[in-house]
């Protein structure tokens, strides 16, 4: 019989998670390859997923410019990809959660009238992942260094200085791209630029994702020899 110690379970769950999670095809130490970050970023279907709905509900306004319909076709093709999760027998869950997220937004914009406020809850989401960032970086646990420890098994990495740095460098990395984000956004929807809006949350959204995914990945490959001395 083996014998686990206190707490192993508790940190393997987590580690497990990410493992199984799109972050697991990122193997750190690995030379980067677009296979393995098109495999981060969900593969066609991934993509797929997350891009058709935004330019469904930006063709849908261009063309009416009406609020109920702009955000019935997001809805609409985020029923769709359940569809045909099903019929290709694949897990649903995240389409389901798409479409959770996507009926919310539709619902904030249908209660207002304004087809800008269908990227209202969006806003509060960027403005959430700036907080958890910066947040970790003053109790000095960087968010990207968390879940490069639960990747690599490293349980001391705060106190190797290399990756100590790479992490805070990359999670300030991060919350530049949040703050992007809704840099550029912000002053379309307080404008009532639907469309720019619209366009601007397409191309800042998986491109940028998949960009800052490189740069983390580059930045955090040098540092593996560390975590295996600490980790061995």
């Amino acid at each position: 019989m083996s014998h686990k110690a206190p707490g192993e379970d508790i940190h393997a769950t987590p580690a497990s998670a990410v493992a199984s999670s799109r972050l697991g095809a990122l193997a750190v130490g690995e030379k980067p390859t677009g296979q393995a970050l098109w495999a981060a970023v969900g593969k066609s279907r991934g993509v797929a997923e997350s891009l058709t709905p935004g330019v469904g509900f930006l063709s849908v306004y261009t063309i009416t410019a009406n609020v109920l319909l702009s955000v019935a076709a997001p809805v609409v093709l985020a029923v769709v990809f359940i569809v045909l999760r099903v019929a290709m027998k694949s897990p649903v869950a995240p389409a389901i959660a798409g479409l959770l997220g996507i009926t919310a937004s539709a619902s904030v914009a249908l209660l207002s009238g304004r087809a800008e406020d269908n990227f209202l809850l969006g806003f509060g989401v960027n403005g959430l992942w700036i907080a958890a960032l910066i947040i970790s970086l003053v109790a000095r646990r960087p968010l990207t260094g968390v879940l490069f420890s639960l990747l690599q098994g490293v349980s001391l990495w705060r106190d190797i200085p290399a990756i100590m740095h790479v992490s805070v460098l990359t999670t300030v990395m991060w919350v530049g791209i949040f703050g992007l984000r809704l840099g550029i956004q912000l002053p379309l929807y307080f404008s009532g630029e639907v469309g720019a809006l619209a366009l601007a949350k397409l191309v800042l959204g998986i491109p940028l994702y998949a960009a800052g995914l490189w740069f983390t990945w580059l930045l955090f490959r040098p540092v593996l020899g560390a975590s295996k001395v600490t980790a061995g």
